[in-house]
Formats: C-alpha cells, structure tokens, sequence
C-alpha cells in the first residue's frame, strides 16, 4: 500500500514504518492515525515480516503530538471520538502478536510519547525528549498516557511529569524505565534494526508468547498471571520449535526454527 504521510521499508524480515510528516513534527492528525491502524494491521499479517519498528521523519521529532490545529475546534464528543480512535490504534501496536521498536529521534510528546509508551521496546536518540504536556493546553493525556505512563515508571513521577508538563531527556528516559537505551542519533536505526533482526531470528511462536505472558499477564492478579504463564509454558511444548530447540541444545548445534 502507499501512504499520504507513512513511508514503509522492508528489509531482512524487518519492516521500517516511518511517520512521515517532519513540517508539522510528525503530529498525529486523523489522517494520519487511520493510515497507521491500516498499516499495523497489514503488517502484522504480513508473514514475510517478523519485527516492526515506528520513527519519525528528520531529526527533530519522532512525533510532536496530536495536531492541535485539528484538535483545537473539537466539541466533547469528537474529542472522545478522537482520543478513542487513537487508544485503539495504539492498543493494535502493543497487544499485536508482532513485536514493536520504537525509535526514538527528537521530540516525543503528548501522542507521540504515548506512541512510544505503546511500543515493545524504546531506543532513544541522544536528542529525545519525553513528556506529557497536555497540562500546558488545559487538558489531560487522552491517548492512554495516564494508564500506561504510571505503569512504566510509577505513579509519583508519572503524576510529576503530567502534573508540570515537564520533558525529560534520553538519559533521564532510561533511568526511570521510559526508555531501554540512549544512543547517539547516528546509531538510532542501525541500532534499532541490530535489534530487530536479532528478534527476527528467534523463534517466532516463543517470541508471541512472551509478548503476550507479559502484556496480559501484567493486568491479572498474580496467582492468575503465574496460571497464564504456565498455560502458555505448556503450550510451548506443542510446538515444533521447542522440539528442535531442546534437540538442537542436547546435541550442541544451532537450532534450525520453523517458527512453528
């Protein structure tokens, strides 16, 4: 598919989704978060890829926000609407079967940290910068900032930063758990792909359950979540790759994954 404001790369099992509207900071207009809901969704059935990753367009911003030139004449319904449709699309990247990377060049705020909060894993440019400063507007995160911030770092600094409106750097991002890695901007994708392709060959029905053990497990109570955990543990078993794992490991060889 060709997109308005995507561009898309595959390469080596990899696909390379970026934001592509660097004039406006890549914000997220409705246009634009329609395209990645059809994007995603593509993706992810796409056998021919096994990672994902999201950036941004240029070097300033991963994503600025929301477009606040549409948002600003909303009535309460449409904002709903809007912050609905962008919980939605956001949910499809984190609760998706494929993992995601978001690589983080520049500006990451409003929509756009809550972008990265609903990717797998963050690696960070040496120039990001993180926060939620809906406060500043006189409104709250409405895109799951407020759930999914407090989860990754805690409840007191999560309030602190929404409370203020206050960005933190790369650095900062990865002391508190925003953030896996800092990089310098010229390493980003080169980093953010070694990774990816890394992920890409193991195999890929382990690599579906871990993501689905953590982000399910994570929301029960943790006897249920131990339950879960053991469920899908069994289920592994099933699998022709724990067979050739375990052979592969018995007789000293690499393994060989079916992703089966």
């Amino acid at each position: 598919m060709t997109y308005a404001n995507l561009l898309l790369e595959i390469e080596n099992q990899v696909a390379l989704l970026t934001i592509n509207r660097p004039k406006a900071l890549n914000s997220l207009n409705p246009q634009t978060l329609d395209e990645l809901s059809q994007a995603i969704a593509a993706l992810q059935e796409n056998p021919e890829v096994k990672v994902i990753i999201i950036t941004g367009a240029g070097e300033k911003a991963f994503v600025a926000g929301g477009d606040i030139s549409v948002m600003q004449p909303l009535n309460p319904l449409e904002a709903r609407q809007v912050a609905r449709q962008a919980q939605q699309v956001f949910n499809n990247i984190e609760y998706g079967a494929k993992v995601v990377i978001g690589a983080i060049n520049g500006y990451a705020l409003g929509g756009g940290c809550e972008l990265a909060m609903a990717c797998d894993i963050r690696i960070a440019s040496d120039n990001a910068k993180f926060g939620q400063p809906e406060i500043n507007l006189g409104i709250i995160p409405g895109w799951a900032g407020t759930q999914r911030l407090p989860r990754l770092i805690g409840k007191g600094k999560a309030k602190e930063l929404m409370f203020t409106g206050e960005m933190i750097n790369a650095a900062e991002a990865v002391q508190l758990g925003l953030a896996n890695h800092a990089v310098p901007q010229a390493d980003l994708l080169k980093t953010a792909k070694q990774m990816a392709e890394k992920i890409a060959a193991k195999p890929q029905v382990a690599v579906r359950l871990v993501k689905e053990a953590v982000d399910k497990g994570i929301e029960m109570e943790s006897q249920k979540a131990f339950a879960y955990e053991a469920e899908l543990f069994g289920l592994c078993f099933s699998t022709e790759d724990q067979k050739e794992g375990m052979d592969a490991f018995l007789e000293k060889r690499p393994p060989v994954w079916k992703n089966r």
